[in-house]
């Protein structure tokens, strides 16, 4: 096996130099096309670097202010200021609370008083309509062994001089009819 071999007789010189021209102006084209974008590319990698160190230089001035306003308050409020202040603050918070629960006291006394008033005139209410000042305790239990003798109501009430009202009455209490 043999290598072939090329007869550069039938190039020419000018041909191989046009050609070497040829690469070597593609070759320059593109580097400057590439030289164009990593320019474009650095420039705005330099934009937002430039925008980070603006905004990390604003950062470390308002840490500083930050940390003089610290020193100041700290050197300015003692404990017992702190303490003052506090105490302060929640009796602010607790005297509208102590207000409304005065006024709730007040409006639980007015209910009670009232009640005591209505318990009061229902009891007197009930006292004058209470059972009869005619039937005592002696006329419920003849009412009662009378009825239990099957005496009839009528009877009961004639014989005790009692109305007959009365004597269902003493009759119901004791769950007799």
């Amino acid at each position: 096996m043999s290598i072939p071999s090329i007869d550069l007789s039938h190039f020419n010189i000018e041909y191989i130099i046009i050609i070497m021209a040829g690469i070597i102006l593609y070759l320059l084209y593109y580097v400057f096309t590439k030289d164009a974008d990593y320019n474009k590319n650095i420039r705005s990698v330099a934009t937002v670097v430039e925008e980070l160190n603006r905004e990390i230089f604003y950062l470390k001035k308002k840490i500083t202010k930050t940390q003089d306003s610290i020193k100041e308050n700290s050197q300015r409020m003692t404990d017992e200021v702190i303490y003052q202040e506090i105490e302060r603050s929640v009796y602010d918070m607790v005297t509208p609370l102590t207000d409304v629960l005065q006024q709730l006291q007040e409006n639980i006394n007015s209910l009670e008083a009232e009640i005591d008033s209505r318990v009061s005139h229902l009891e007197n209410g009930v006292k004058q309509i209470s059972i009869p000042s005619s039937v005592h305790g002696n006329d419920d239990e003849k009412i009662i062994s009378l009825f239990k003798q099957s005496v009839s109501i009528d009877t009961i009430s004639r014989e005790l001089h009692i109305s007959k009202p009365e004597v269902e009455f003493v009759l119901k209490i004791n769950k007799l009819q």
